[in-house]
């Protein structure tokens, strides 16, 4: 199952339209009229509003921008802005999307609205995460927008969300790590491999990749025959993860009599968490 789905989202209409003026003139307009003649800014947001709800935003988007390029300056001008935003990712055209969210963002940092276009900038991202092990590039984007939401709106309507998604992004980055190391490892590119493996830890501590990534590193600096180094990073894992899988092939690797390692290796680490226990 792809873990990058595409995900419900709120729909800013309701909001949108119990704030907007939707009243259409009584005046009927004529079908003939070119694209280019003006006409009444809640004449042009009414008809894109109904294109939008009747389940055609690839339509809808180009007459809400519509509205801003003929009355810039009226009322409905910043809600059509959202709304052609809003239009674009429901047409998964998500890079006009993400321009016409920033550009919203951009000149209207104020505007109550603003926080949902930093989420749907954000979505807009995630929604087109492919192969995070191909091409990382997209998954970073999202996960820098998710944060900088987060960065803004700590206590924000789509922070729950937002936090969710972003550690999935980061979980998926460290795994994209945690591939090429191994990748290096198993052709004993060593340096390469303990580059990887120590970013995961570095840079992904709240993942579920870390104790792989330090088992990880105790095999190579076992390699690299640093038995002290192996040492210290072992007793990291087993006193921060010691019911994990690859802690117990951790301690499982150093009771192993072909490896000939030295006698007590990671027991300081696994008496201070038997110790933890005792306390209980």
């Amino acid at each position: 199952m792809n873990a990058f789905r595409r995900c419900p989202v709120a729909n800013p209409l309701i909001p949108v339209i119990a704030s907007a003026v939707l009243i259409g003139l009584a005046a009927c307009s004529t079908p003939d009229i070119p694209e280019q003649v003006e006409r009444p800014a809640n004449e042009l947001y009414d008809e894109a509003l109904q294109l939008a709800k009747s389940g055609e935003p690839d339509k809808a988007a180009p007459k809400f921008e519509e509205v801003e390029r003929q009355h810039p300056y009226s009322d409905l001008a910043v809600r059509a802005q959202i709304m052609a935003a809003w239009s674009f990712y429901q047409s998964n055209d998500y890079p006009r999307a993400v321009a016409s969210l920033e550009r919203f963002i951009e000149l209207n940092p104020a505007d109550p609205m603003v926080e949902y276009a930093h989420y749907l900038r954000a979505l807009s991202y995630y929604e087109q995460i492919v192969n995070v092990e191909r091409d990382a590039e997209m998954t970073m984007l999202a996960l820098n927008a998710f944060e900088d939401l987060l960065r803004r709106f700590p206590d924000g309507e789509y922070g729950r969300d937002a936090q969710l998604k972003a550690d999935l992004a980061r979980s998926h980055l460290a795994g994209k790590e945690m591939a090429v190391g191994r990748f290096y490892a198993e052709r004993g590119y060593h340096a390469a491999a303990l580059r990887r493996f120590e970013k995961v830890v570095a840079s992904y501590q709240t993942t579920n990749q870390v104790p792989e990534a330090l088992y990880r590193m105790v095999e190579v600096y076992l390699a690299l025959g640093l038995v002290d180094e192996a040492d210290r990073v072992g007793s990291v894992a087993v006193y921060n993860y010691p019911d994990s899988f690859w802690t117990k092939e951790l301690l499982a690797l150093a009771q192993d009599p072909s490896r000939k390692l030295p006698k007590g290796m990671f027991e300081r680490a696994i008496d201070s968490v038997a110790g933890l226990f005792d306390r209980e």
